[in-house]
């Protein structure tokens, strides 16, 4: 297997399992060497936590470019998660401008909103800077939400076929070649991804657990960018994401303290094997 150098940018929150403490080890997993710059720093995640702390390092950002430009340091892939400002994503541009290999992959998670809204403190200004970013990509990955938001297209709890792939169209047109949309039912009982690419779309449905957990979003891209850099094809990344992250909220649901998070950690081997076999 191809040694490759892959980047995330996104936040760190120190307790929590989400964004870059989900992603540092996934990616490695994978066998990846796996660089990192955060955005800011939380003590916990923000979603039930109450009083947590938050350090902006947006100015970091590119000092920290600036010093691997000297250095002559280059990625083979860039994979963005949360970003905490329309500042940011224009930071972001410039890094994928000038330390991405001629034909290297970027991925973007627009991470920015769900469940009909956008997460609190973003605004349409943020989601002008995320249709930026997301023109630059090889693959996006959004929700519904995300999707419509980027499209334009009004947002919708009940769909059929035919609504999402207007919204896969209106992402391609972005400028992406590739489309993951996550959290796709067309019942109650049932999840899965729809997947788009220049050779088709196709959609993976399996069981929906009917429990809200924290940072499986993140999971499911880390998983999706490991996978694709190894070079399996982009539904069968898809597939494995989604089964890896079903199996960490399936060995979490029964673990009443264990609210803030899924044990994503428990099938890190599993994975290891997927990818080798």
């Amino acid at each position: 297997m191809e040694y490759k150098r892959i980047l995330t940018i996104q936040d760190v929150s120190c307790l929590g399992q989400c964004s870059l403490t989900v992603a540092l080890p996934i990616l490695s997993a994978c066998g990846h060497e796996t660089c990192i710059i955060p955005s800011a720093v939380l003590s916990t995640h923000t979603g039930e936590f109450q009083g947590y702390t938050f350090r902006d390092l947006s100015e970091d950002i590119p000092l920290i470019r600036r010093h691997w430009e000297k250095e002559k340091i280059s990625f083979d892939a860039i994979y963005t998660g949360y970003l905490g400002s329309a500042l940011e994503v224009s930071y972001v541009l410039d890094i994928f401008k000038s330390l991405l290999i001629h034909d290297g992959l970027i991925f973007v998670d627009p991470a920015m909103a769900d469940n009909g809204k956008l997460y609190a403190g973003f605004d349409s200004e943020y989601v002008g800077a995320m249709k930026r970013l997301c023109a630059k990509a090889r693959v996006i990955i959004p929700n519904i939400t995300e999707a419509a938001l980027l499209t334009g297209v009004e947002y919708k709890e009940e769909y059929d076929r035919e609504y999402v792939e207007r919204l896969i169209a209106g992402l391609k047109n972005m400028g992406p070649s590739c489309v993951v949309l996550t959290g796709v039912g067309f019942d109650r009982e049932h999840t899965g991804v729809m997947v788009s690419d220049e050779n088709g779309t196709d959609y993976y449905m399996h069981h929906k657990i009917p429990r809200t957990c924290h940072g499986t979003g993140d999971i499911f891209a880390s998983v999706f960018a490991g996978t694709y850099l190894r070079g399996k094809n982009i539904f069968d990344s898809a597939k494995i994401a989604a089964d890896f992250t079903l199996e960490s909220i399936k060995n979490t649901v029964d673990d009443p303290a264990h609210w803030y998070g899924v044990k994503f950690e428990t099938v890190l081997p599993e994975l290891i094997k997927k990818l080798e076999s």
